[in-house]
């Protein structure tokens, strides 16, 4: 089972002190590369007999892992990382069932669930930095705290950050997915449904998919002060009406950023170029540039 699969799982049977082990191990996994059995008991406040309870417990359910040495210690798993924030999203009533993965990417995992009130939502588990982490254990034989510690940071920053940015571009009227709530490295927000840009053979209207698609860039520019700083043909879906879906905004920037002027041209480049090659069309960057800047109101010509 994937680390969402064995949380989602373990979900339906963790106790209140199952919970207060695993936001000790969370709290205390920053100052040890394996946390020790004492450290978690003052952290946790149970008592010595409960606590060796819960972590056998822990353990089996596959959302920590124990080590041996001259000490026991104790780390996270994944999964474990992925239950704290599973709970705390239901608990708030912004979850309430899991359904199946809509997508497993290199930096994260997306599945379908609903809320209480029965809306289908996309949840999407930051993983940045898990390959690093893969390569570690195979090269190395073991996962050091440091890299553990490194996913974790990194995974939560860009939640935050992708959170804010469609805050920002959602309010701007540009379209992406509602953003609905964040817990930890969690991002839940609206459905996503369609292909991507990158896997559609054929558009009804290509130039219209682009010219929409330098439409949202300049509404997240002008409107919304950012600019998504990794636009491609993998993070544009094509919704099952022939519309567009911009998605993963970790990488963003605001257009004050000092290379913003860069990364907005790599953006628009970058679609350009895919439009030229899979559909012949041709427009000007410059010309493009200026209308998802705001300095001219016309669309670029297409050829």
């Amino acid at each position: 089972m994937s680390a969402v699969e064995v949380a989602i799982s373990a979900l339906k049977v963790v106790e209140p002190e199952d919970l207060r082990v695993l936001r000790a191990l969370e709290e205390l996994m920053t100052a040890y590369e394996y946390v020790p059995v004492e450290a978690i008991r003052k952290a946790s406040g149970l008592h010595q007999r409960e606590l060796t309870y819960r972590l056998d417990r822990l353990h089996q359910l596959g959302l920590i892992r124990r080590w041996t040495g001259p000490y026991t210690g104790y780390v996270l798993r994944m999964a474990g990382h992925d239950l704290l924030a599973l709970h705390a999203l239901v608990k708030a009533d912004v979850l309430e069932a899991f359904g199946k993965p809509l997508g497993v990417g290199k930096e994260a995992d997306v599945y379908d669930a609903l809320t209480p009130g029965g809306r289908r939502v996309a949840v999407k588990f930051h993983r940045l930095g898990r390959v690093s982490f893969r390569q570690t254990r195979r090269l190395r034989g073991y996962v050091s705290e440091g890299v553990w510690a490194d996913w974790y940071i990194r995974s939560r920053s860009a939640a935050k950050r992708e959170f804010k940015a469609l805050k920002l571009a959602f309010s701007a009227g540009v379209s992406v997915p509602e953003p609905l709530a964040r817990n930890r490295h969690v991002v839940v927000m609206d459905i996503i449904e369609g292909t991507e840009l990158a896997n559609v053979s054929a558009l009804p209207e290509p130039g219209e998919t682009l010219a929409e698609v330098l439409l949202n860039v300049r509404k997240a520019y002008v409107g919304a002060g950012i600019i998504h700083a990794d636009l491609s043909e993998f993070n544009i879906i094509i919704r099952p009406d022939a519309s567009i879906l911009i998605i993963d905004w970790p990488q963003f920037v605001y257009k004050d950023h000092p290379n913003a002027r860069q990364l907005l041209e790599r953006d628009v480049r970058t679609v350009l170029k895919f439009f030229k090659r899979k559909f012949n069309l041709r427009a000007e960057l410059p010309r493009a540039l200026d209308f998802v800047m705001g300095l001219v109101d016309s669309l670029p010509e297409l050829t």
